[in-house]
C-alpha cells in the first residue's frame, strides 16, 4: 500500500513538473515567436531600422505595470517609425469592419493598418511585468478592461491613431457605421483621438461616409453629426453622404465614387 502511495505521489509530481515546464516553454516560444515575427515582417519594409524600432517599442512596456503604460510611452517608437504625410489618401473609420477594405481598395486610400507599425502589430497582444525584462504575450490585459485603460495594446493604438491623423493632408475621408446607436461615440478612436488631431491648413476637407443597410435614408441629418461638426476644426470643409452595406453595396459604392471622381480602374 505504501508503495502504491509513493507511486501516486511521484506520478503527480512528475505531471506537475511537466505542466509547469510545458507552460514555461509555451510562454517562451510565444515570446520568441512574437519577436521573430515582428523582426521578420519589419525587414520587409525598405529602409526600416528594425533593431532600433524594436528597442523603442519594447521600452514602452517592458518592466512596467501592464495598467500603467500611457500612450505617450510610445512617443519614441513613433519617432523611430514615423508615418509619412498622406496627401488626400487618409481613410479614418469606426465600427465599419470589412467595408473599409473594399472602400480603400477602390479609392486607393490608406488606413492605419497599411503603415509599418499598423502592419506589424495588427491583431497582436503584448505586455510587460514589473521586475522583468521579458515581453509577455499571454495573460495580458484585454483591450476593453475599464479598470486598466492604460494597457500596452490600447495605448499603442491610441498613439498610432494620433500619429496617423497627424500625417493626414488635403482631403480626409471618415467611414462611420450609421446603424449603431452612437456612430460618433466618445470612446471611439475617431472621436477621442483622431478628429482632434485634424487641423487646417494641413487638412482642407473631411468627407463623412455613413455606411448603412437602410439606403437611401436621412442619416446625414442625424444629431450626432452636429456633434462631429462642432468638434471638427471650423476651417475644414465638411460634407456627408451615405452608402449601403447590403447586397447592393458594391454598386452603390461605385456610383458614389464615380460621382466624386475617386474611383480608379
Amino acid at each position: 500500500m505504501k508503495g502504491i502511495w509513493i507511486g501516486v505521489i511521484v506520478g503527480v509530481s512528475v505531471a506537475a513538473v511537466i505542466m509547469v515546464a510545458g507552460l514555461s516553454f509555451g510562454l517562451t516560444m510565444g515570446k520568441k515567436g512574437f519577436i521573430s515575427t515582428f523582426m521578420t515582417n519589419c525587414g520587409k519594409h525598405k529602409g526600416a531600422n528594425c533593431p532600433k524600432i524594436w528597442e523603442a517599442f519594447s521600452q514602452a512596456y517592458v518592466g512596467k505595470n501592464s495598467c500603467e503604460v500611457p500612450m505617450e510611452a510610445y512617443d519614441s517608437l513613433i519617432q523611430r517609425a514615423p508615418i509619412e504625410p498622406m496627401h488626400s489618401t487618409a481613410l479614418l473609420w469606426s465600427k465599419t469592419d470589412g467595408f473599409q477594405q473594399r472602400y480603400k481598395t477602390n479609392t486607393k486610400s490608406l488606413v492605419l493598418g497599411d503603415t509599418l507599425l499598423g502592419s506589424l502589430l495588427g491583431n497582436e497582444t503584448w505586455c510587460g511585468k514589473e521586475g522583468s525584462e521579458e515581453t509577455i504575450t499571454s495573460g495580458c490585459p484585454s483591450w476593453g478592461e475599464n479598470d486598466c485603460e492604460n494597457n500596452p495594446v490600447r495605448s499603442f493604438w491610441k498613439r498610432a491613431s494620433a500619429a496617423f491623423a497627424d500625417a493626414a493632408r488635403g482631403d480626409v475621408t471618415a467611414l462611420l457605421n450609421a446603424d449603431i446607436d452612437d456612430p460618433f461615440s466618445p470612446t471611439s478612436m475617431f472621436r477621442s483621438i483622431e478628429i482632434k488631431r485634424l487641423r487646417h491648413p494641413m487638412v482642407e476637407s473631411m468627407k463623412v461616409v455613413l455606411v448603412t443597410k437602410n439606403y437611401p435614408g436621412n442619416n446625414c441629418e442625424k444629431p450626432f453629426l452636429e456633434d462631429l461638426r462642432r468638434e471638427l476644426d471650423t476651417q475644414i470643409t465638411y460634407s456627408c453622404t451615405e452608402v449601403s452595406n447590403g447586397h447592393k453595396c458594391l454598386a452603390s459604392l461605385l456610383v458614389y465614387l464615380l460621382l466624386i471622381g475617386q474611383f480608379f480602374l
